[in-house]
């Protein structure tokens, strides 16, 4: 029977725009994507598909009841226990999860970003490793609006 060594945890969790996935990413290109599960917590996202449009585009999406945390959670013990997982994909213009998901497998490395990753305990404790990027509100502000332009 061969040893699984248990693989590293890191967060990344800052503002709205804060550079999160500029940094994910810096770390993706360095270590090598062949090398780490990337997750990333906007993909957990409750789906609201059940509500009316304009009970959907009321949802505070700032803040932690509007995701679903337990089923990151999963999926990163999952990860760590060598087994792949089906992930999410948030539909940001209809505010729900669409029918597709696709698949992360176990590797040596997760690495998981997202505004609120800190906020929930259980979550938080998972991590082995923790940034934080801190970044002026209004250079987050005008990062947003063009990403939510141009993407969402």
């Amino acid at each position: 029977m061969t040893s699984r060594q248990t693989p590293l945890v890191i967060g990344i969790a800052g503002g709205s725009g804060s550079g999160k996935t500029t940094v994910a990413q810096e770390i993706l290109n360095r270590v090598g994507p062949s090398r780490i599960a990337f997750l990333q917590h906007d993909a957990y996202y409750k789906d609201l598909s059940g509500l009316p449009p304009t009970q959907r585009a009321a949802v505070n999406f700032d803040h932690p009841n509007s995701l679903e945390t337990e089923l990151l959670t999963r999926h990163i013990e999952s990860l760590k226990e060598g087994k792949q997982v089906e992930i999410p994909i948030y539909d940001f213009a209809t505010h729900s999860r669409t029918k597709k998901t696709f698949t992360v497998v176990p590797r040596g490395v997760i690495l998981v970003e997202g505004i609120l990753i800190f906020a929930e305990s259980a979550l938080r404790k998972i991590f082995n490793v923790k940034i934080f990027v801190d970044t002026d509100d209004d250079i987050r502000f005008i990062r947003r609006l063009e990403r939510d332009i141009s993407e969402r």
